[in-house]
């Protein structure tokens, strides 16, 4: 039997087994079978990193912008020369269709990298003048040593989108990607040191959170931490990094309303995004609606046009071409969302489609596979409406006007993003301005302007990710007055 590939570290421009000698098995979430190796890290190699990065900052802090966007413009094109491999790789890694990584995950990568080259060369300095007195200016100056710690349900796309502008900005980089789909953050690294990036300014930890993540939180050598995953692990994070003064950027869990009015445009087109919204990526997006709240003198007619496009979505071996949903990342979150649908119907909620695992033939009869849900009948406060399940499960809520909508809406502990579905902008400014949330899609959602802010209020993290917002995190503002007379 051939053995497994086996994933490494990379630390000073080297990849490097972790210190224990001890390694995680990486499941391929289609077929539930073991098909790599990725290091169980410690403290020990988190201090290797830590180390190498604190080397490698003074030179790269110091490397000038154009240079640095040229590094990062270079990463980009191997990323973008491999696109077909990664987004292989990346379905077979995280059980998303190869189709989706193809058109989302890894082209969005891409432009992470792209933009954030792009932008730290046009940033500009800040000056005011005292009336002819004096003149002040500032200085936005890198950080020094920083953490990034991202996901596993967009896993090259998360990794990107932290490492990019902390790079641009001049940072050196300990990165942790999730231990449940490491493979292509490693092969980033690989890719890093062909474009030319010197050692110690990007370096990549694997492991898990209790051994890798908190001795990253707890480093004195780290000065800020860039963090997306769920509420719970965001609240440890800061309790850690709190007595220490570190940033910290936190991207948090949602629970996201879709709310359509009587007089929305309920086109073909946008009947199919309200289902994308609830189903993309199997629902493992935190962006995802999964409380859709629909007008009440509507919501029949409604339903069954929903319903009907629901249960055509096909769930499917990742790599058919004709799968709209693949396989959930791992056996513990399948566990999760079958259990929350149990919850559901122990509620009293009533399973419109789906509520049951899917069982393929031929080599995904293993696999981590869930049909797309559609619950009614469950109040706004029962558990399943007020946690994140992050699955494909969808709860249909009706609401008669404005008000309650808007009570419904902001009705729980979350506030990471919202989409509005009407014809009226008059209603749709006025309720955006209202809703609690960091992000309001009127007519759309998912489209994503990569300089605008990202993230959300309440439980759903602290910080905006993205544009200007993200290079004001990774950098220091010192501000110079020189006294003229």
């Amino acid at each position: 039997m051939p053995s497994l590939p086996t994933l490494a570290n990379l630390i000073d421009g080297a990849a490097v087994a972790p210190r224990s000698g001890v390694w995680l098995d990486v499941h391929e979430p289609a077929t539930g079978a073991v098909f790599a190796r990725c290091p169980a890290s410690d403290a020990r190699d988190v201090d290797a990193a830590v180390a190498a990065a604190q080397r490698a900052a003074p030179g790269w802090a110091a490397t000038p912008a154009e240079t640095r966007a040229r590094l990062l413009h270079r990463l980009a094109d191997l990323v973008e020369r491999e696109l077909d491999a990664l987004a292989r790789l990346e379905s077979r890694d995280s059980g998303k269709p190869v189709a989706l990584a193809h058109s989302l995950d890894i082209p969005r990568a891409v432009a992470n990298l792209r933009f954030f080259a792009s932008a730290i060369t046009q940033w500009a300095s800040e000056a005011h003048a005292m009336d002819g007195h004096a003149l002040n200016y500032t200085l936005r100056q890198p950080l020094g040593v920083v953490a990034c710690i991202s996901p596993w349900n967009l896993p090259l796309y998360l990794f990107t989108w932290k490492i990019a502008p902390a790079l641009a900005a001049g940072n050196a980089v300990v990165a942790k990607p999730s231990e449940i789909t490491p493979c292509t953050a490693a092969r980033l690294g690989e890719l890093a040191v062909e474009a030319g990036l010197p050692p110690g300014v990007l370096n990549i930890v694997h492991g898990q959170g209790p051994q890798v993540g908190q001795a990253l939180v707890e480093h004195a050598g780290v000065k800020a931490v860039s963090f997306t995953g769920s509420t719970k692990t965001g609240a440890a994070i800061a309790a850690a990094a709190a007595p220490h003064f570190k940033k910290l950027s936190l991207e948090l869990g949602g629970k996201n309303p879709a709310i359509v009015f009587a007089d929305a445009d309920l086109s073909d087109a946008n009947l199919d995004t309200i289902v994308r919204s609830g189903f993309a990526n199997q629902g493992e997006i935190c962006l995802c609606g999964s409380r859709l709240l629909v007008q009440r003198s509507i919501y029949d007619a409604f339903k069954q046009r929903y319903l009907a496009r629901v249960r055509a979505l096909r769930v499917g071996d990742p790599e058919d071409a004709a799968s709209d949903l693949g396989a959930l990342v791992s056996q513990a979150h399948f566990d999760k969302v079958t259990g929350c649908i149990a919850q559901a119907r122990a509620e009293g909620g009533r399973v419109l489609c789906g509520g049951e695992a899917v069982r393929l033939d031929g080599r995904c009869a293993d696999g981590w596979f869930v049909a797309p849900t559609v619950l009614e009948g469950l109040p706004n406060d029962a558990v399943t409406n007020q946690t994140e399940i992050f699955g494909p499960v969808v709860s249909l809520i009706p609401f008669d006007g404005e008000d309650e909508a808007l009570a419904l809406a902001n009705g729980t502990g979350y506030g990471l993003a919202a989409s509005l579905w009407t014809s009226n902008l008059e209603r749709a400014h006025r309720l955006s301005a209202r809703l609690e949330f960091g992000i309001v899609w009127i007519n759309c959602w998912l489209l994503r302007d990569l300089r605008t802010p990202f993230g959300g209020v309440k439980n759903s993290g602290l910080g905006r990710e993205g544009g200007v917002e993200a290079l004001r995190f990774f950098t220091e503002p010192k501000n110079i007055c020189l006294r003229l007379s």
